[in-house]
């Protein structure tokens, strides 16, 4: 053994062994990407959400549905790829249907530009897809709102929408099943004004279920013309009350004489009028107010809510005439009528009325009679009849007159 070790060619095959051997047990690098070292114990498992789905076919005259918008997407591998990948993100996910016949079919959904030294899962991997023909149609849009955005009082008349029609695309299957094309207003408050609002646009089948097509355009414009259900009536002055003493109502009268309602159309058919109420009771001169308009049960609105009422009033005054004398009506020539009370047939009266009349009264503005014509000898009690100016209020000193009544000496 010593010889060999002193021969210097021993030494150097020796060398040349150990080399190979070290050589050998040293990882190999990935040729593709320099530098990368596949070590078992460095390999990672990321997923990522999310992933679009790209669908390739014939979109001039297919139409495809079943296709998933978003997978999943696992990858396996050296922890350094992965990384990269999943923050790169240069990988495509897709469905070919190229060469994929019209109808129902179930396909595989495939991956692209990713390291073949990745394990690679997609969920779902496989899609349930429909391929249509695809199909154009026109269709007129129905606009449709709920009747309770609507202010009480108020009526809608039929929307108007514009564009009035809209184009239509899809699988001919689906496109054939279309029943409605609608555009809904929606408002966040009742309205009592004409408004224009965005709507989108639905197409719906015979039981109002959404249909997966394009409807362009896919907004339009709805106008909803809003009118009052209103009519004009007449304002009526009610009086309330009793005027005071003294104080005559010579007239009411009102600034405005018409109002208008809104209401429900079956309630302004039962209506015929408003009012006004005018205390009497409080008022002693001419004197002008404003009062509210009173409505009925079930009108939304009056205009106006208020008007200017003129009232004229008459003050009374009072005056006491005396010694108006009694006449004595149908007495028989053969009898005599003395006065007993009051002794010289002469009365007293309590008038009351407008000033300017009262004022100028006088006895001989008043008659006042006794009819005798049935009586009998003796004494009696006798109505007394009083013929008064008109528009003033008169009261005897007494109701009766107290008199004899005897045949004359022959």
């Amino acid at each position: 053994m010593d010889k060999w070790m002193d021969n210097p060619w021993f030494i150097k095959v020796v060398a040349l062994v150990l080399a190979v051997l070290l050589f050998g047990s040293v990882p190999k690098n990935d040729p593709d990407k320099p530098g990368d070292v596949n070590v078992p114990s460095d390999e990672k498992v990321e997923t990522i959400d999310d992933v679009p789905v790209k669908r390739v076919y014939d979109t001039d005259t297919l139409v495809v549905s079943g296709v998933p918008e978003t997978v999943t997407v696992t990858l396996q591998g050296p922890k350094n790829i992965v990384q990269q990948v999943k923050t790169l993100r240069n990988f495509e996910v897709f469905v070919d249907l190229t060469d994929a016949e019209l109808g129902n079919q179930r396909v595989p959904i495939t991956i692209k530009d990713v390291s073949d030294r990745l394990t690679v899962t997609i969920e779902p991997g496989y899609a349930n897809v429909s391929i249509q023909e695809k199909v154009t149609k026109e269709f007129r849009i129905d606009a449709e709102f709920s009747g309770n955005i609507v202010e009480e009082g108020y009526i809608a008349e039929k929307p108007i929408v514009k564009p009035n029609k809209v184009q239509i695309t899809g699988g001919k299957d689906v496109v054939d099943k279309i029943t409605y094309v609608k555009a809904t207003v929606n408002s966040s408050g009742k309205i009592s004004d004409t408004i224009t609002r965005e709507a989108s646009v639905l197409a719906l089948d015979k039981d109002m279920n959404k249909l997966d097509v394009v409807v362009v355009p896919g907004i339009v414009e709805v106008t909803i013309p809003i009118k009052s259900s209103s009519k004009k009536v007449p304002i009526d002055i009610v009086r309330k009350g009793t005027p005071l003493s003294g104080v005559t109502i010579d007239s009411i009268t009102l600034e405005t004489k018409e109002a208008e309602i809104i209401a429900e159309p079956g309630v302004l058919e039962k209506i015929d009028n408003v009012r006004v109420e005018v205390d009497v009771s409080k008022i002693e001169e001419d004197t002008e107010i404003t009062l509210p308009v009173i409505i009925s049960e079930g009108i939304v609105k009056v205009s106006p809510e208020t008007v200017k009422v003129a009232v004229k009033v008459t003050k009374a005054s009072e005056k006491s005439i005396s010694n108006v004398p009694i006449e004595i009506d149908g007495m028989d020539e053969g009898y005599e009528v003395d006065f007993l009370d009051p002794a010289n047939g002469l009365t007293n009266l309590t008038v009351n009325g407008p000033s300017d009349i009262v004022s100028a009264l006088s006895p001989d503005d008043f008659k006042i009679l006794i009819d005798v014509s049935k009586l009998e000898e003796g004494n009696h009690e006798v109505d007394m009849k009083v013929t008064a100016p008109r528009n003033i209020t008169w009261k005897l000193a007494k109701e009766k007159a107290s008199i004899s009544v005897a045949k004359k000496d022959a």
